[in-house]
């Protein structure tokens, strides 16, 4: 009887709490648990987006949306379409909570709190009868003949679900994944894909805290490149053009060991002969000014001094005196400043991955198991990661969602 019917939800994150709200609105008379292996829920939820929580993004379109999915793009257009950032901004609105949108199109509580999504999470879950158990480590998943799955929790008794979901997220260990192996689903190893560039010890790094708005970063030898601003730091580089170009390339760094060159275009998408054509306007325009002190438009002063005296220019160097072979370097570092990146540097708590359980494997129009019946996943527990800006969210809460109402019922 659907009165009886006992769903669990393996993990207490965001994918974790939106499907067992959905479930638990859908059928009332459901109960429905979420087993959390730590103490602590919402985690991520918590600490994202600088402790503000980039919620979603306000890309209305399911067919523009998947481009910032390097893994799930395909398989995520049929859920936006049910399940887009217009229904999480009108979700939260119905529970009382407004988002504002930024310019970059990242969409934050007005409070500029993440507490205020924890706690309307924790909130809407309690009221809809949702029962959160934490300590509950799950070590095996056991169908049985009934079409149930037995559940073996670590020092505690074992239970039976007419439904499980799993939405544990992201793991940097293979290991992690070995009880749904078991289950006969394919994992592919996980690796990071949201990191920054490392840079031992090269000069650029003074400049760490300085930004560019509008560069093109590309992995020398490979057809990865991403356009948009870059920061410096004291380890090297980072900004949104290194985490999307990261995240876009995570399997290929992964195996360089994360030893590579990158290339770095500083006038965005200028091409070579263009940059030459300003660099001879400005020397035009300015032939008793000083190089290092009449910078190319768009490129920050200290960046140009640095950028000049690596193509060889000194400081007192006129404009006027400038040579035909020095404004070709000067115009070729500009266009092509080439780096050795040696290693790279994760967001700790806020790490994503790329990896998890095979897409292949879970039907998107129920996001349940095509393996083992009445077995659900949602969240970043599959091989699905997005570029920053609230994406990686949002699959959370569509994949949640539609997860929720697939469990809510008995559709055998």
């Amino acid at each position: 009887m659907e009165g009886n019917r006992k769903i669990i939800i393996v993990g207490g994150g965001a994918a974790g709490f939106f499907s067992a709200i959905t479930a638990a609105r859908k059928n009332p008379e459901a109960r429905v648990s979420i087993f959390e292996k730590s103490s602590k829920l919402l985690t991520k939820v918590s600490i994202s987006g600088g402790g503000r929580c980039n919620v979603t993004h306000d890309c209305q379109d399911p067919d523009k949306l998947i481009a910032f999915y390097p893994r799930g793009s395909k398989e995520l257009l049929g859920p936006f379409h049910r399940f887009s950032p217009a229904q999480t901004i009108e979700w939260f609105r119905e529970c009382g909570i407004a988002l504002k949108t930024e310019a970059d199109g990242r969409m934050f509580p007005v409070t500029d709190n993440s507490s205020t999504i924890v706690n309307c999470l924790l909130s809407e879950a309690r009221s809809a009868g949702v029962e959160i158990e934490t300590g509950m480590k799950v070590k095996k998943l056991i169908p049985i003949d009934t079409g149930q799955i037995r559940i073996r929790i670590e020092d505690k008794e074992d239970c039976i679900a007419d439904a499980v979901l799993i939405a544990t997220g992201g793991n940097a260990s293979l290991s992690a994944f070995i009880w749904l192996e078991e289950l006969g689903h394919h994992i592919l190893t996980p690796v990071p894909s949201l990191f920054t560039f490392n840079i031992p010890s090269h000069p650029i790094t003074a400049l760490m805290g300085l930004s560019v708005s509008d560069v093109l970063v590309k992995i020398a030898g490979t057809k990865f490149s991403q356009q948009g601003p870059l920061l410096i730091t004291h380890w090297g580089m980072s900004g949104p053009a290194v985490l999307k170009l990261s995240s876009v390339a995570a399997r290929a760094l992964a195996e360089k060991n994360y030893q590579f060159d990158i290339l770095i275009n500083w006038s965005g998408d200028s091409q070579l002969e263009e940059l030459k054509e300003k660099i001879q306007i400005l020397r035009k325009n300015n032939p008793s000014k000083v190089i290092i002190h009449s910078p190319l438009t768009g490129v920050p002063k200290r960046l140009w001094e640095y950028l000049v005296g690596k193509a060889g220019i000194t400081n007192t160097v006129l404009w006027a005196d400038l040579s035909a072979k020095k404004l070709q370097e000067l115009s070729q570092i500009l266009y092509s400043d080439q780096y050795h990146v040696s290693g790279k540097t994760t967001f700790k708590e806020e790490f994503v991955t790329c990896g998890g359980v095979s897409l292949k494997e879970v039907d998107f129009k129920t996001m349940q198991s095509k393996i083992v019946p009445n077995l659900y996943f949602a969240g970043e527990v599959l091989d699905i990661d997005a570029l920053t800006g609230g994406f990686n969210f949002q699959a959370a809460w569509t994949t949640g969602f539609i997860a929720g109402e697939s469990m809510a019922y008995d559709r055998s």
